[in-house]
């Protein structure tokens, strides 16, 4: 049954102290605990406690530059790249390279693997840029793209809504992800939220499409994750687990973790979903 660990493929540990104010106000809102949180982004092993208790053995700590609507800059994965020396058997860095703040975009991201970073997040809401302008006015993103490839390191994009004051919605569709599919088809690409909650079958449809997408399912309360996926099972060999906390609407990762057990799908899909599809992406 299901008495194995949970892999989150993405939390927040960041460094909150770049957040303007208006995203730092909104960023904890939700949470009784925030002084905790914010203890935990300074103090590595406060957070690996945390997971102990949650039944999490590794986590993904997703960072990536957003000067303009987040405040985070480059410095965020020299941060991170830190931050995860105090585990690196359980704490797996996510980095960022911003094609429209960065000169080189190949030599940037040989620069992260070199760092340690394990995983490159685009966030199109929040870098206002679409994951294939490389094909418009960005060929820099291009180079991104390329050498995340040569290198085997697999890119997360966000995709679906951002509640973020200053974060522009009409980037993150998943379908311009199509293009990474054709144009870099060795990218192994993870659709961050599954699209949620407007395109699920944009995201469901570029899964399906490629064995090198992955499907993502962080801040989908799991009680709905059969009504945004209902042929979740068919491609459990494909889909990670995530939580997104302690971002906006996510309390506690081992709650989500126990709603999810709930749902009527095998106990094989949950193991794969929960902590086997990562493992093949994280190995």
């Amino acid at each position: 049954m299901n008495n194995y660990l949970a892999i989150d493929v993405h939390i927040h540990i960041q460094p909150l102290e770049m957040l303007n104010p208006e995203t730092f106000k909104a960023f904890g809102a939700h949470l009784a605990n925030f002084d905790e949180v914010v203890a935990m982004m300074r103090d590595p092993a406060k957070l690996l406690a945390y997971l102990d208790r949650v039944g999490v053995e590794k986590a993904v700590l997703i960072n990536y530059v957003a000067p303009d609507v987040m405040g985070f800059t480059a410095e965020t994965n020299d941060w991170v790249a830190r931050y995860v020396q105090a585990a690196p058997d359980r704490l797996i860095a996510c980095g960022s390279v911003h094609p429209r703040f960065t000169q080189d975009c190949a030599a940037e991201v040989e620069r992260l693997a070199n760092l340690g970073i394990k995983l490159l997040k685009v966030h199109p809401a929040h870098q206002l840029i679409y994951p294939n302008q490389y094909r418009d006015n960005l060929p820099q993103q291009a180079k991104l793209y390329e050498r995340a490839q040569d290198l085997g390191l697999p890119v997360m994009i966000h995709t679906g809504t951002s509640v973020f004051p200053r974060a522009r919605n009409k980037y993150a569709q998943p379908i311009y992800a199509d293009d990474l599919i054709v144009d870099f088809p060795k990218l192994r690409i993870i659709l961050a939220h599954g699209g949620r909650p407007l395109w699920m079958d944009e995201a469901f449809f570029l899964v399906r499409r490629s064995k090198n997408v992955f499907l993502e399912i962080s801040n989908i309360p799991p009680q709905n994750l059969l009504e945004y996926f209902p042929r979740l099972e068919q491609i459990a060999d494909q889909t990670m687990f995530g939580s997104d906390w302690p971002g906006p609407f996510v309390k506690d990762i081992g709650a989500n973790i126990e709603k999810f057990k709930t749902l009527p799908i095998s106990d094989q899909a949950q193991r794969k979903i929960l902590r086997d599809t990562a493992l093949k992406v994280f190995a």
